[in-house]
């Protein structure tokens, strides 16, 4: 259904509405940069001027928003015609987020084809399509992933940069894609940041010497009248502006600073991304003081597109235009008059292709505004090659991961780790009896984090990585060719004490908002991984600690309990990278010293989540800059194991799992007799109708069998304070039941999502008895599911409760929100 808007507002009243000061941007404060001219050169503009002239409104309005590929068909285009398709980070060809590259190559072919199809009343304009290959093109099995952005950072080297650029666009050219979308040039201020990993550090410095580089790697030098060099595609720089610098950390929050602030620290990648030829900026989706970057026309407009010169065009992220004042999904007129010129309108594109075209033919959007972006979009496509038949390099997928490219990966992983103490132990004989522990020693999704297949960096199993290394791959491959020996033991036990032990462990993936933290605590009150390097050193044998992060953390007691720590990063397919440092000769000898610096302060307390050079009292554990070498040993003492002043761990995402239920919330159980708060203690209770026992369900207490009498209804309930779940809702999360069906129900079972007095119900009772009666399977049901049985996400006091009126029993290990891999449901 068509939603055309009941009240109009002249174009005047929406240009000249003002900013509130505090959030108005003077360009005089800002530096200048200027797009090369390259990108305006005389043939190209005359060519954007003819084809402009001959477009209808509906494909000047169709160039001006981008669908997601989970939405939108290829033949669609013959109805609507978009100028741009996207794949989110759960997209796949046909649903699929694990599909094979040919299958991203026909995909590409498919909308390409119908976008230049020779047919009446339509202008030929090639559609461009665009993903998120932010280390690597991470969205396809058996590409090159690089490390992540923080990793990146501590190397110091803008060459490589460049070559990790070239890598990255090549892979993505040979599988169809036109674009991605970067490089970041956040600069994160608080480590709380689910995003951290993504900014290449704390401070503005290394960020600005990266951004030009990283946008010729990508894009190649711009050369009038010529698109983009073979193997190279479109980049954009994003997010404008300071999404890195937002209070708390709060993914999409608000950056309350000064505008000095604004400018010295945040802006500082794009000018050299402008100069370099960058062809898109995004738009970010937090704010300024208060305002939307999205509709703040003084940064996308006098300051972006005016002082610093920019002459490509502004694309929005993910529906953030809906998030403007007034504005809708489907609705948002604003954003456009403001500067952008691209909507992102993954799932919102037809209503707001509808609303968009009413609102240019009432005359509240200006012409003259459309039509300018319309030239930066087609100046764009023009300047990337979208416009020539002959792409070579297109379905060369034997490209793809080629051994050189893992290669320049290696590499990179080598010069980004950095190495926070060693009482002498390292490097490491080739000829010794290694142990290699931990859970992510031979795990390469959790080495590789999040933005890596999926979204957020779950599901994914070794097999997802053809012609990768694991870290234990890495080692083993070294050790052996010095004749030693390498044994994987993720608890740590063995049968032969070894030389040395290297136990790699840290942070599981996620990505933004799903990341956000409350403390920079490494596993605040359920410290395992200490307690395996503590197992480790209790039996005298010399422990060498590869820590995983997405940021740096609170670890003093894993560095105390460590004869050598390493700090790792994210570093992706590689993680041979990993041995090339640690691991020496067969004498001990090292084959190559350690090189990475820190670009982001290590924190001394748990609560110092903002600790960052040039800020008053700075005062960190390890110094912005710091990494010592073999060449140049350091003695790190005993550290402060107090974390200080801290929060209470709280969860929005697990509610109970490995055996407790998580702060802030409770299991509750009750009848039409009432309720019993029992379980927030974690223990058992007895019910007229439910009870609830602890159970050993493949570890010691880990499970809770819930069964039902059947002589009344009756409900097992996650309760606890008002959380706002729309994030998780926009961003395809499910409730997920980790669960074995112990007596099948005699009655119809509802899954219940409780905002305000009325709950949103769901009938599972057919996918809660789908699978095995005796093992143990997942349930994932969709909270968009609960919202369109209408539910306000905005306020969920019960995110997951079950009943029914039968007799049931289930055991359920784990209960909590989880990403849709492609196997979330609505019943």
């Amino acid at each position: 259904m068509t939603t055309i808007p009941l009240r109009m507002t002249t174009p005047q009243a929406l240009a000249e509405a003002p900013t509130p000061q505090r959030a108005t941007a003077h360009p005089a404060l800002w530096p200048q940069a200027r797009s090369p001219e390259a990108l305006t050169d005389a043939q190209t503009e005359a060519r954007i001027e003819s084809l402009l002239a001959r477009l209808s409104l509906e494909e000047k309005v169709g160039q001006v928003i981008q669908a997601d590929i989970g939405s939108i068909k290829a033949e669609d285009l013959r109805t609507y015609p978009l100028g741009s398709i996207l794949a989110g980070g759960n997209s796949g060809p046909n649903n699929d987020d694990r599909a094979p590259a040919a299958e991203w190559l026909k995909l590409s072919r498919d909308f390409r084809a119908i976008s230049l199809e020779e047919r009446p009343g339509h202008t030929p304009i090639p559609v461009i399509f665009g993903v998120d290959a932010v280390h690597g093109n991470n969205n396809i099995p058996g590409a090159t992933i690089f490390p992540h952005n923080i990793a990146l950072g501590a190397m110091r080297d803008p060459e490589l940069i460049r070559r990790i650029g070239e890598v990255t666009a090549l892979e993505s050219a040979v599988t169809g894609i036109d674009w991605t979308f970067g490089p970041t040039l956040a600069v994160p201020r608080d480590d709380r940041w689910g995003r951290t990993y993504e900014g290449y550090s704390e401070d503005p410095e290394v960020v600005a010497s990266y951004a030009g580089p990283m946008t010729l790697g990508l894009q190649g030098e711009l050369r009038p009248g010529q698109p983009l060099a073979q193997g190279h595609i479109a980049g954009s720089a994003k997010h404008f502006l300071a999404d890195g610098g937002t209070s708390g950390g709060k993914d999409q929050g608000d950056a309350e600073i000064s505008e000095e602030e604004l400018v010295r620290i945040h802006a500082a990648g794009y000018p050299p991304a402008i100069n370099a030829g960058i062809l898109s900026v995004m738009a970010s989706f937090s704010s300024w003081n208060g305002v939307k970057h999205t509709g703040n026309k003084t940064l996308l407009t006098d300051v972006l597109k005016g002082r610093l010169g920019f002459t490509g065009f502004v694309v929005g992220d993910w529906n953030a235009h809906g998030q403007l004042p007034g504005s809708t999904n489907e609705n948002c007129p604003q954003a456009l008059i403001a500067g952008l010129d691209m909507y992102m309108a993954p799932d919102s594109w037809k209503g707001l292709y509808h609303n968009t075209l009413a609102q240019v033919r009432a005359g509240e959007i200006p012409m003259e505004r459309l039509d300018d972006a319309v030239r930066r979009i087609l100046r764009a496509k023009f300047k990337a090659g979208l416009f020539n038949t002959e792409r070579p390099l297109e379905g060369r997928l034997e490209l793809l991961g080629a051994p050189e490219h893992r290669a320049v990966a290696r590499e990179a992983v080598a010069r980004s780790l950095v190495l926070l103490k060693n009482e002498g132990v390292l490097p490491i004989k080739s000829s010794a009896r290694v142990l290699v522990a931990g859970d992510a020693a031979d795990d390469i999704g959790k080495q590789c984090g999040g933005w890596t297949i999926t979204w957020q960096g779950t599901g994914n199993t070794n097999s997802d990585f053809p012609n990768a290394h694991s870290i234990y791959a890495g080692i083993r491959d070294a050790v052996a060719a010095g004749g030693g020996t390498a044994e994987l033991s993720v608890d740590g036990s063995f049968t032969k004490k070894p030389d040395v032990a290297i136990v790699v462990f840290g942070e599981n993936p996620y990505a933004e908002f799903q990341g956000d933290i409350a403390t920079v605590e490494y596993q605040p009150g359920n410290k395992t991984d200490l307690a395996l390097l503590k197992k480790l050193k209790a039996q005298g044998i010399p422990v060498v600690s590869v820590f995983l992060s997405g940021r740096p953390l609170w670890v003093n007691p894993e560095l105390n309990a460590s004869d050598a720590f390493v700090a790792a990063w994210l570093p992706g397919t590689q993680g041979e990278g990993v041995a090339d440092v640690l691991i020496g000769d067969a004498n001990g000898k090292p084959r190559r010293d350690f090189t990475g610096r820190l670009s982001f302060s290590w924190p001394r307390k748990a609560m110092q989540t903002s600790v960052n050079r040039g800020d008053a009292n700075y005062d960190p554990q390890f110094p912005y800059g710091y990494g010592l070498t073999y060449a140049q040993p350091a003695r790190v003492e005993m550290l402060s194991e107090d974390p200080g002043p801290t929060v209470a761990a709280t969860s929005t995402d697990l509610f109970f799992g490995s055996g407790k239920v998580a702060e802030p919330w409770s299991l509750v159980v009750s009848d039409t007799g009432g309720s019993s708060p029992a379980l927030k203690s974690n223990g058992e209770s007895p019910n007229r109708v439910v009870s609830v026992r602890v159970v050993d369900a493949g570890a010691q207490e880990n499970g809770r069998t819930l069964t039902w009498s059947g002589t009344q209804q009756a409900t097992v309930a996650i309760t606890g304070p008002a959380v706002d779940l729309s994030r998780q809702t926009t961003g395809d999360m499910a409730v997920a039941i980790r669960y074995r069906l112990d007596r099948a129900p005699t009655a119809p079972v509802l899954l219940a999502l409780t905002s305000g007095e009325r709950p949103a119900s769901l009938d599972i009772t057919r996918l809660l008895t789908q699978g095995s009666a005796t093992e143990f399977r997942m349930l994932k049901v969709k909270l968009s599911c609960f919202r369109d049985a209408g539910a306000n996400m905005a306020s969920v006091t019960s995110p997951l409760a079950l009943t029914t009126s039968g007799a049931l029993t289930l055991t359920v290990t784990d209960l909590r929100l989880a990403t849709n891999d492609g196997d979330a449901v609505c019943p």
